[in-house]
């Protein structure tokens, strides 16, 4: 029996697994130093203020923070001088956050799971963060020449992390954030999206893979579907949060053995006041059927869309754990124990 890290290498290879895997078992999300040295947002926490000066809060019932755009806290006030509003965290930290986070590595078995550096959010995110969405979006029409420089300069101190992370921590897994689209399409056209972000993103996912990270599993929980080359080329292995509207099946026909595809169960199916096992495991049951018509147990793996193991209502994440259990239990002939054996126990974040 292979362990979950195994399986889920075989899955995304394209080799031999030997059951389905199941959402986040093969991944422990892990933070660095600059992640514990930001104020830790808490549920229900309103206006707290992070490194890059961007006020967050996390509503009741929500899956994370969000920022806080009044116009008394939108960072960039004018986005023809950024650089007076825009300033970069010192990532000069102490070693201690360094060895809090070295602790949280040594914990993961290495045998069962890969140690992924969690990094959020990601250069698209972090520009509307600054701006707010809607001018964000406008800036990226109006002020093309300010919003490369911009993202050039994200880019560039979120290499400076990755340096950090790679020399003192060596993760063999990225899961990096950074949402391109709502439930229906990109938030741009897919020749503005690989103007603005296919060059800087190929830098810092090449420079995590030249430094040991075998898998980039990039969380976009949208429809990405027109984009899919563009993710390709920037090195990403796994697009994490395929929402249904992308017809998941459909791109694992085209593109299944370029990319990875997990997810293919939206929140809103499953993470809701009044679910039931029996309602997460009907979408665990169509979720994976339906993909396994295309290319088997390959380049598929069934997960909520959200950017991390968690649900809004507390139990759903861990029934839809348990459904993909019982279904390897009835189609692959391990029994839950098995199965609990060959992983770590599962990680519970949101």
């Amino acid at each position: 029996m292979l362990t979950a890290k195994e399986n889920f290498r075989e899955v995304v290879k394209g080799g031999n697994p030997d059951r389905i895997v199941n959402q986040y078992e093969a991944m422990q999300l892990v933070f660095d130093g600059f992640t514990m040295s930001a104020p830790l947002l808490q549920k229900g926490q309103e206006n707290v203020v992070n490194p890059w000066g961007v006020t967050n809060s996390w509503p009741e019932g929500t899956p994370g923070q969000f920022p806080v755009h009044t116009p008394d806290k939108i960072v960039i006030k004018d986005i023809e001088n950024w650089r007076d509003y825009v300033k970069a965290p010192s990532l000069d930290l102490p070693e201690e956050l360094w060895d809090i986070a070295r602790g949280m590595y040594a914990g993961v078995d290495s045998d069962k799971a890969f140690k992924a550096a969690f990094v959020a959010p990601g250069l698209f995110e972090q520009t509307h963060h600054l701006s707010e969405i809607s001018n964000a979006l406008m800036y990226y029409l109006t002020n093309e020449d300010e919003m490369h420089d911009l993202v050039k300069y994200l880019a560039e101190w979120e290499l400076k992390l990755a340096e950090l992370i790679c020399d003192k921590l060596h993760p063999d897994m990225l899961f990096h954030h950074d949402d391109w689209g709502s439930a229906k399409s990109t938030f741009m056209s897919p020749a503005m999206f690989e103007d603005f972000f296919v060059e800087p993103y190929k830098e810092i996912y090449g420079y995590y893979k030249s430094h040991g990270v075998e898998f980039v599993v990039h969380h976009s929980d949208s429809y990405c579907a027109t984009i899919i080359p563009a993710m390709i080329e920037m090195g990403i292995d796994v697009f994490q949060g395929c929402m249904q509207s992308n017809d998941v099946p459909a791109l694992l026909k085209q593109y299944g053995g370029k990319i990875s595809f997990m997810g293919n169960i939206d929140n809103m199916a499953v993470d809701f006041e009044g679910w039931t096992d029996e309602s997460c495991a009907k979408e665990v049951e169509r979720c994976i059927e339906e993909c396994l018509a295309v290319n088997g147990n390959k380049y598929f793996i069934p997960c909520i869309t959200q950017g991390g193991p968690g649900s809004v209502y507390p139990g759903v994440y861990a029934s839809m754990c348990d459904a993909i259990d019982k279904y390897n239990e009835k189609h692959y002939g391990f029994s839950v124990e098995e199965l609990a054996v060959a992983r770590m126990p599962h990680q519970i974040m949101f």
